[in-house]
């Protein structure tokens, strides 16, 4: 019986455990995607107790402990640190085979250096010496250093000043890059009824008075210049779907009127909308060097009690199994017709599409770029060692995995970086499974590429960061 999570934890071949240890975990980290909080890296925040690293904003964590019938004054409620760190021991113990058990084990063993397991009977002796350290060693920014981040993307929307990373990028003491990503999903979502709020918003931060779609892009671009002037290279975008229903601009127009005044868009107006302003949006990201990550696939908020008690990204959210993968397909079609389709990464919350992607990938590479258009690492719901292997699996199967551009943390918590040593072990894994049964040479120098490529090389060269 092999040791808990040893030094070989998930390497079950010599070929994985060479790979692991002579490369991959030499590798530093690129977090391209997380929602992390800029101003709490500026002001090198250090945390009171593990409840608040932990669970404050965890909603994969919230959503286990409801599974197991914990009250919501422990999860996101009014019971003590202590009280919400113990009824998560007593629910991390039944989590077997669950990534938030591994995750949780490495982010001990690699921060606080405990080795052993938590549970409800060794709570209050993991509680003590996790609050020892963060109180007398670690800070936010000690936390990114030691673990060999070089450059970090945060999620920001289009009115925010990016005031912290300014902050940031002045500070000669702290030397990993924190660039803005783009975010611009409250402009997109023109069905909501805090649309009109916001566009008003838009209008007030560009200086531009938002009426129509013209003056809507002008108003973006304004944005879009300003993130560019602070190092921004990153777009992400939250879809249902990547849908294709062409407008014309008129009638784009007569939609915004039309939610600018408060009153209902149908599907179809919602649709037309979206697709002129994500085809206008990529156009730009073209132009500007940017990148453009697509994340769809997911069905928020479906407990409407909850949500009215607690509000969005609270753990109510759910895979959802509608995608049309033509029009994605068209989507593309129509920013290639043009030669406007930039680097593009594209994630579904459904596992059932990793095929479709794959294929669709192919139809739009292009010399830019090495692997110009990306499948993005297995997400959210898929980020544990089945979703990562059947994603790697596919892409190996369908593309060319050796162009991949790997993991990010997609998280809030900065002790989530142990996820990318997670993701490198089942990477190595993989490839040296395949190594093992012949399906690919012993080739040292050759796997020694596609490791520290996947894990951080790719990324530094896909998105042109000066590191």
């Amino acid at each position: 019986m092999k040791a808990f999570m040893d030094k070989d934890f998930l390497l079950s071949t010599e070929s994985a455990q060479k790979l692991f240890h002579n490369y991959a975990k030499l590798m530093p980290i690129l977090d391209y995607h997380c929602h992390i909080n800029p101003q709490e890296i500026a002001e090198d925040r250090r945390f009171d107790n593990i409840t608040q690293v932990w669970l404050g904003g965890d909603h994969y964590k919230w959503r286990q402990m409801r599974s197991n019938g914990v009250e919501e004054k422990y999860i996101t409620g009014d019971a003590t640190d202590r009280e919400k760190f113990q009824k998560w021991a007593e629910t991390l113990e039944k989590l077997i085979g669950n990534p938030l058990y591994h995750w949780s084990h490495l982010e001990l063993q690699r921060y606080f250096g405990y080795t052993g397991h938590l549970c409800g009977d060794t709570a209050e002796e993991v509680w003590n010496l996790c609050n020892e350290q963060l109180q007398n060693k670690w800070t936010v920014r000690s936390l990114i250093k030691a673990s060999n981040v070089t450059l970090l993307c945060t999620t920001d929307d289009p009115v925010d000043s990016l005031e912290w990373h300014k902050k940031i990028a002045e500070d000669s003491s702290f030397d990993v890059q924190v660039l803005p990503a783009w975010r611009p999903d409250k402009a997109n979502n023109v069905e909501k009824p805090d649309y009109a709020a916001y566009i008003d918003k838009l209008s007030q931060v560009s200086g531009i008075t938002i009426k129509d779609f013209s003056s809507l892009k002008e108003a973006l671009k304004n944005r879009l210049e300003f993130f560019h002037s602070m190092g921004c290279l990153v777009s992400d975008h939250a879809l249902e779907y990547v849908m294709y229903v062409p407008a014309s601009d008129e009638e784009v127009d007569a939609i915004i009127a039309k939610a600018l005044a408060g009153k209902s868009i149908s599907k179809e107006e919602e649709l037309k909308y979206k697709t002129a302003f994500m085809l206008f949006l990529a156009k730009e990201y073209h132009r500007l060097g940017w990148a453009m990550q697509l994340h769809y696939g997911c069905k928020r908020d479906n407990n409407a009690y909850m949500y009215q008690q607690l509000g969005p990204d609270t753990g109510f959210d759910c895979i959802n199994n509608y995608a049309p993968s033509a029009q994605m397909a068209d989507f593309l079609n129509a920013l290639s017709a043009t030669n406007e389709i930039p680097r593009t990464i594209i994630y579904s919350l459904n596992p059932n599409d990793d095929a479709s992607i794959g294929t669709i990938l192919g139809c739009f590479q292009d010399p830019s770029a090495q692997g110009k258009l990306q499948q993005g690492s297995a997400w959210w719901f898929n980020d544990h060692k089945q979703g990562m292997t059947a994603q790697m699996t596919s892409l190996a199967n369908l593309g060319c995995l050796g162009n991949f551009i790997g993991m990010l943390t997609d998280s809030r918590s900065f002790l989530s970086y142990t996820r990318h040593e997670y993701f490198r072990r089942i990477l190595c894994e993989l490839l040296g499974g395949w190594v093992e049964n012949g399906e690919y040479p012993d080739d040292q120098k050759a796997l020694k590429q596609i490791v520290e490529g996947i894990c951080y090389k790719n990324a530094v060269k896909y998105f042109g960061f000066h590191l």
